[in-house]
């Protein structure tokens, strides 16, 4: 049996709802149409814009899935029937998308990539505050904690990444105007996430992006810099422990590594070697942690030792890791092993390495 080729998939990303994006997918998908191209709707959001609906005239849909959760309808994008269907590609709008409970899968980059394991080609939408690397910047930015996110690999995979922009006034003017949502959910809207400032910084936060997966996908030797050598450049670290702010470590770890090309580690130490002597809210955090790293693609290790500074870094010089992403704890979030101030520890071992303390710092305040 010959393996079927992987789909190629193409990303339309904005850096907020209405600059365009799913315009500019179904603009493509007309194109491509008329040039005889077999693409389908596998699923499309109109949220009322009737420019948009506009471009969705004589392209073939495919039937959404009903589905009920908690005495509630739902419709979500019937992945086996675009399957059975096989077209060429598929216009799948919202890439991060929560599936409603009950479906296969959890999100639907997970349908997507079911999709393009099957052959089919896909065009697809998001805005830069989804990228799970991005999300504590975009909370700093906008003070919107943004809860369905991607991991970065599964856009770094992408075969294109397009920025489709507007400048945040126009923006705003299309808001102003009811284009983008109905009068109320504007008002709304344009006094929060939708601030001139707020969109000003995302903007640039998500045309810094593109230019680096467009850089990503170049050719070693159109690169800027040097290609990243695994065996001799940079590898990152970062340390798991219960505290919650883990997460934004394991975030601000593996963007570093990406933009280095580094290889990167998440790694908890413990006496036993495993998770079995934790009172079971701090093995449930720190397991939950393990997991959002692996999700990450990022290699997760248990260590054992009763000193965690010292393990920790005698596994980062044995790993020639060059740089180590923690931060300050809240009391009794780390080893009891650890000194009272653990993160300075680290530092004094660590003299040949980074240290970086990752701060929880609060959002940008807004002015009134």
């Amino acid at each position: 049996m010959v393996n079927q080729p992987r789909g190629k998939l193409k990303i339309f990303m904005g850096y907020a709802a209405g600059v365009g994006k799913t315009y500019k997918m179904l603009e493509e998908a007309q194109n491509l149409k008329a040039a005889g191209v077999d693409i389908v709707i596998g699923y499309f959001e109109p949220h009322g814009r009737r420019e948009t609906i506009a471009k969705t005239d004589g392209l073939e849909f495919v039937p959404r899935r009903s589905m009920q959760y908690r005495d509630a309808g739902f419709e979500e994008m019937d992945t086996n029937a675009i399957l059975a269907r096989h077209p060429k590609i598929a216009v799948v709008d919202e890439f991060p998308h929560t599936n409603v409970p009950g479906c296969e899968r959890g999100k639907r980059w997970e349908d997507v990539e079911v999709l393009l394991a099957a052959g089919i080609d896909v065009l697809t939408t998001m805005n830069i505050q989804h990228l799970e690397s991005l999300n504590d910047q975009v909370w700093q930015i906008s003070g919107v904690r943004v809860r369905e996110t991607i991991p970065d690999w599964v856009v770094q995979q992408a075969n294109e990444v397009v920025m489709v922009d507007l400048p945040p006034g126009a923006l705003v003017n299309r808001l102003q105007r009811g284009v983008v949502y109905e009068r109320a959910k504007a008002e709304r809207a344009l006094q929060s996430f939708f601030r001139e400032q707020t969109l000003v910084a995302l903007r640039e936060l998500a045309l810094r992006q593109t230019a680096h997966e467009v850089e990503h996908r170049m050719p070693p030797e159109q690169q800027k810099g040097p290609a990243p050598n695994p065996q001799t450049g940079h590898r990152i670290l970062a340390l798991v422990t219960a505290d919650p702010k883990t997460a934004m470590v394991i975030r601000r770890a593996k963007r570093m590594s990406d933009f280095l090309g580094a290889e990167c580690f998440a790694a908890t130490v413990q006496a036993n070697g495993d998770l079995s002597g934790l009172v079971s809210a701090d093995r449930e955090a720190i397991e939950r942690h393990l997991n959002f790293a692996r999700n990450l693609h990022i290699e997760t290790r248990i260590l054992e030792g009763t000193d965690a500074a010292s393990s920790l870094v005698d596994f980062a010089r044995r790993n020639q890791v060059t740089q180590i992403f923690l931060t300050r704890p809240r009391r009794k979030a780390w080893n009891t092993a650890l000194s009272s101030d653990p993160a300075q520890k680290i530092i004094d071992l660590a003299k040949d390495m980074l240290v970086v303390v990752v701060s929880d710092r609060e959002p940008a305040k807004r002015l009134a």
